[in-house]
């Protein structure tokens, strides 16, 4: 069925369907039930086209990245794979459009184009023009991640800052004193990226609270830059027994660097932090982490976005995870 088939039967212009179910402009009551009625009478079995026609909707979502000149992290892409596996099951359709820097005007048509539903917005910042952008729009929106303000918006997020504070206590139960962050990119900590921030703060407060000295370098995300960063750290600080990061992109680099520093993990170095599972197992030994349920993570966001596109003024609703540390082989007694 299309509106071309429903004009016909309805005995009206194409525009005319596209206006009834729009709203763009006034439709007398009479057509528009007419032509409710022949969506009905076709729709015979549930069909999405049908059923968006009827609810004058897309069936469409869309899901907004980081811009194509920056290469998304494993747990991105776990990300906007669990949303449209969701997506598919709820029978909805994704659109991707990245966001920042020169891609600013794909995510204002999207904003504005009636395209979707409503959004998914990756890679939130404290203070993010895009949240501000889509509450002054009216357009429903989830995001993964969440403002210094959460409780205006709708979101799903890990607690950074809860879990890297319990990673510097088991560290600090090792008998480890001096240990260092590894965060995400300079460039992105400086922007407002949400867990740099909080993974910051509970390093922060887990170094003080255990007594500990805490040293905090940023990183970008690959192999290169996570053994640059270690180097550093082991030059500038050689005192540092072990690290925690929640940059998982670094970890392999990390590693290069503690093998061609002649440190052994666990025996004369440790490693833990906050990542994809599949990054902690593939570390050697398996990192003791925070495995991010980043597929648990899209699924939920999409869930609660068709609860917001069905009701969009409910209120706001907040799932903050915080997965447990799994113990591998990666941590273990500081030297002396």
């Amino acid at each position: 069925m299309n509106i071309g088939e429903i004009a016909r039967r309805a005995g009206v212009s194409r525009s005319t369907v596209s206006y009834a179910l729009s709203g763009k402009r006034t439709v007398s009551e009479a057509t528009r039930r007419r032509i409710l009625d022949v969506i009905e009478e076709l729709d015979y079995r549930p069909n999405a086209n049908a059923r968006a026609l009827k609810e004058g909707r897309t069936r469409t979502i869309g899901l907004v990245i980081p811009p194509a000149s920056r290469r998304l992290t494993d747990m991105q892409l776990d990300f906007v794979a669990s949303v449209v596996d969701a997506a598919a099951r709820a029978d909805l359709d994704v659109l991707l459009s990245p966001s920042g820097g020169d891609h600013d005007r794909s995510f204002e048509r999207v904003v504005t184009g009636r395209r979707v539903d409503g959004v998914i917005l990756m890679e939130i910042r404290l203070e993010d023009a895009r949240v501000a952008r889509l509450q002054q729009a009216g357009l429903p929106f989830v995001g993964i991640g969440r403002t210094s303000r959460p409780d205006d918006m709708w979101w799903v997020d890990v607690d950074y800052a809860a879990l890297m504070a319990k990673c510097v206590h088991h560290l600090a139960d090792l008998g480890h004193r001096d240990i260092a962050l590894v965060n995400r990119s300079a460039e992105l900590v400086a922007a407002g990226y949400g867990p740099g921030h909080r993974a910051l703060a509970g390093f922060t407060q887990g170094v003080r609270e255990r007594g500990l000295t805490g040293v905090d370098y940023c990183c970008a995300d690959d192999t290169a830059a996570g053994e640059a960063c270690l180097n550093q750290i082991l030059r500038e600080h050689p005192e540092v027994t072990a690290v925690a990061t929640i940059n998982e992109a670094a970890l392999p680099g990390i590693q290069h660097a503690l093998e061609n520093a002649g440190l052994s993990v666990p025996t004369d170095f440790s490693v833990t932090g906050v990542a994809a599972p599949h990054w902690a197992e593939n570390f050697r030994p398996q990192l003791t982490a925070a495995d991010v349920p980043a597929l648990e993570m899209g699924a939920r966001a999409v869930e609660l976005l068709a609860e917001c596109i069905a009701d969009p003024s409910a209120a706001a609703q907040h799932l903050l995870l915080t997965p447990p540390i799994s113990l591998r082989g990666s941590t273990g007694p500081a030297r002396r």
